[in-house]
C-alpha cells in the first residue's frame, strides 16, 4: 500500500551541505595512461586540465557549464583573443566551487598561437597553469 500523505519539503528548516570529493583516477598525461588515484591539489590540477581541454557544448555527456569555448577564436585578431581568452578561462574555471581566485595572467603571442599562463587558487592551494591556443 502506498502512503497518501503529502509532505511539503520546500518550507522545511534544513540545509544540505555537499562537499565535493576530490579523489579521482590519476591521469599521467604525457604517457596517456591512467594509473592509481589522486586527490586534493593534484586532483584540482587534473580537473583544471580537463576543463581547459574540453570544448564547451561539443560533448553531450557534459553539462553546458563544463569546458571552455575556444573553436571560434580561430582567425580572430591576437589582441582580442588575449582579452577574450582571459574571460573564457575565468568563466570556465569558476564553475568549479573549489576554485577561489584566478589571476596573474601573462600572454605571449607567437606565430598563430597565444600562450597564456595564470595562477589558480583553490581550496587546496595554488598552482600556475599554462595553455596554448591557436587563433
Amino acid at each position: 500500500m502506498l502512503p497518501n500523505q503529502y509532505i511539503d519539503l520546500s518550507e522545511s528548516d534544513f540545509e544540505i551541505e555537499e562537499e565535493q570529493n576530490t579523489e579521482t583516477y590519476k591521469m599521467i598525461i604525457p604517457l596517456q595512461i591512467i594509473n592509481g588515484k589522486t586527490d586534493e591539489q593534484d586532483a584540482m590540477i587534473q580537473a583544471i586540465y580537463k576543463i581547459l581541454n574540453t570544448e564547451r557544448y561539443a560533448y553531450p555527456i557534459y553539462s553546458d557549464n563544463y569546458g571552455i569555448e575556444l573553436i571560434d577564436l580561430i582567425g580572430e585578431d591576437a589582441e582580442w583573443v588575449c582579452a577574450e581568452l582571459q574571460r573564457r578561462i575565468e568563466e570556465a574555471l569558476y564553475q568549479d566551487e573549489r576554485i577561489k581566485e584566478i589571476n596573474n595572467f601573462d600572454f605571449t603571442i607567437e606565430d598563430n598561437k597565444v600562450h597564456v599562463s595564470f595562477t589558480v587558487y583553490t581550496v587546496y592551494g595554488y598552482t600556475t597553469i599554462s595553455k596554448g591556443v591557436e587563433y
